[in-house]
């Protein structure tokens, strides 16, 4: 049991360090048919739109708030065991995270209500993976340095926490311009997850003190636990060698995405509301929902205290069976400290993400074309009115397993008629105070492409990055014909 405990372990902290969720650059960018997915509430003046599969949103973001590699392997001249212990285990702190995640649309369609022009209904589904995972200082300080060294030491046990999912997600949306001021949306969410992982409610400590019978006392009160889903009904493939490996896992994939894995429930919503001809407010939530995990389930747990000084050895009497004695202290600590292993069911609850958004319109007005069929009003507020050039700031939160984690963007967006926008922004957040990034969304007739990518100035030394982000896509858009 020990064992799988450990490839668990090791499992979760390899799948943190590869696959931030801030879509900055496309959150209120109108032109682009996914921001609808990031405010369900947004002005919206398509006739219809249908991405094209598989290629219509791709995103990828990842992130890491401690070292990059080049602190590590960096030709400086400098031995590794000593940045290592520098950077890495004295320089990291607990709140220190590796994070990203990665989205995949699979089908994206929009459509207006033909009894109601005011209403406009989208649908769809879309694979994501999600994980974090911060810096467990204090693990790492035990095991580098040992606890000789570190008498009186608390080593904290909180500091393992890491979360993790890979996931399909099934969508449909209602937005309603419900006057020239105001546009609300809810999207409902059906999830169904391919495998997570989850441990973030850990406490206890490990101390060293000076013994009385011997040299050294370890305590060690632990409640920890550990839960996954999905992860070893596809182990038990990968250890079979009567079962084609590449089928085995593509047929039990199959099964879970048609909604024969573990389900659940959310919702997002969001508004945008006119204070003026060219102010505009935005605010929506994401991902206000929960997953059940029934099936392929594994909670491991380690809970209780135990005090001991190790084995005392009365000669000559426990010299002829110091078998016993080890066996004895192991059955002991057992007893205070029991690991247990079961396949309960239990709760998780989606990172849930809010943003806000303010936007100033300036500039020449940009006339409609209502006599094409590409577009009247291509982005624009709530009257339909667009405007050259606009700027404003974004405020982005996501709920994090060590509390809530904010970006702050500054934006401007400059449109070149109705073919073509850019839009420039300037985060700060965790990872950088220097994050500059761009997106573009160009409109050729009915086909739309989208491009952003974020932190451009660490594209100069990609090993010396904390962050990167990029998101793509193709649509074909009907703006309508008058």
């Amino acid at each position: 049991m020990r064992q799988t405990l450990r490839l668990t372990i090791l499992f979760m902290l390899f799948s943190v360090t590869c696959v931030g969720q801030n879509k900055q650059l496309l959150y209120d960018f109108n032109e682009v048919p996914q921001s609808l997915l990031l405010n369900p509430g947004m002005a919206t003046s398509f006739k219809w739109y249908a991405g094209i599969p598989l290629i219509s949103g791709i995103s990828f973001q990842a992130g890491s708030s401690g070292i990059t590699s080049n602190d590590l392997f960096a030709v400086d001249g400098v031995d590794f065991n000593t940045k290592f212990r520098e950077k890495v285990i004295n320089g990291m702190s607990f709140r220190d995270e590796l994070s990203g995640t990665y989205q995949i649309e699979l089908i994206n369609i929009g459509f207006r209500s033909r009894k109601n022009d005011d209403v406009f209904y989208s649908f769809g589904a879309y694979n994501e993976g999600d994980a974090i995972g911060y810096y467990f200082k204090d693990y790492a300080q035990l095991a580098y340095e040992g606890n000789t060294n570190n008498l009186n030491k608390k080593f904290d046990l909180s500091h393992l926490k890491t979360r993790g999912e890979i996931l399909n997600v099934y969508h449909f949306g209602i937005n309603k311009r419900v006057s020239n001021q105001l546009s609300v949306g809810i999207r409902a969410k059906l999830y169904a997850s391919f495998l997570n992982f989850s441990s973030t409610k850990n406490k206890g400590y490990f101390l060293t003190t000076e013994g009385q019978n011997n040299l050294l006392r370890t305590t060690l009160d632990a409640d920890i636990e550990i839960r996954t889903s999905g992860i070893f009904e596809l182990k038990d493939v990968l250890d079979d060698d009567a079962v084609a490996n590449g089928s085995g896992i593509s047929s039990i994939l199959t099964k879970r995405a048609l909604l024969g894995g573990n389900l659940g429930l959310g919702f997002d919503a969001g508004f945008t509301y006119n204070l003026d001809q060219r102010t505009t407010v935005t605010a929506s939530v994401l991902d206000v929902g929960f997953i059940y995990h029934t099936k392929d389930t594994r909670t491991y747990s380690l809970r209780g205290t135990a005090s001991t000084e190790g084995i005392s050895f009365f000669i000559p009497a426990d010299l002829n069976n110091p078998e016993d004695q080890w066996r004895n202290l192991v059955d002991e600590l057992e007893a205070l400290v029991p690991y247990t292993e079961s396949s309960e069911n239990y709760l998780t609850f989606r990172p849930t993400k809010l943003n806000a958004s303010i936007r100033r319109d300036f500039g020449k007005q940009i006339e409609s074309r209502e006599n094409c069929y590409c577009t009247s009003t291509v982005g624009g507020n709530n009257r339909g009115q667009l405007y050259k050039n606009s700027f404003g700031a974004h405020l982005y939160a996501i709920n994090r397993p060590r509390g809530p984690q904010a970006a702050l963007t500054a934006f401007y967006q400059y449109r070149f008629g109705t073919i073509m926008s850019l839009k420039s922004t300037y985060t700060v957040d965790k990872f950088s105070a220097t994050n500059i990034g761009l997106g573009g969304s160009i409109q050729m007739g009915a086909v739309n492409m989208y491009l952003m990518a974020d932190n451009l100035l660490s594209y100069r030394n990609i090993a010396d990055s904390r962050y990167a982000s990029f998101q793509f896509g193709f649509n074909i858009i009907s703006w309508g014909k008058k």
